[in-house]
């Protein structure tokens, strides 16, 4: 089953290297996955969040606040 994956910024720099790493892990494992940029600060409140970048996978947050490595992407996303 396909997940859906969403990173929550507003495009800081720690925004977009979460967003490259997460795509740098799916690509590398071939999970099936869609990934989404979540940019608007009304949509990014709706989750609750108040610190970004955060990932949010199948509409679960998993990581707020901070940038993940490659290993803990791909434990969160098996």
């Amino acid at each position: 089953m396909s997940k859906v994956i969403k990173i929550l910024g507003t495009g800081c720099p720690k925004c977009k290297t979460m967003t490259s790493v997460v795509t740098e892990v799916v690509k590398e494992n071939n999970i099936d996955a869609t990934i989404e940029k979540v940019e608007d600060i009304m949509e990014i409140m709706k989750f609750n969040v108040m610190t970004t970048p955060a990932l949010v996978i199948d509409d679960v947050i998993t990581i707020k606040g901070r940038v993940p490595s490659k290993n803990e992407v791909l434990a969160l996303l098996n």
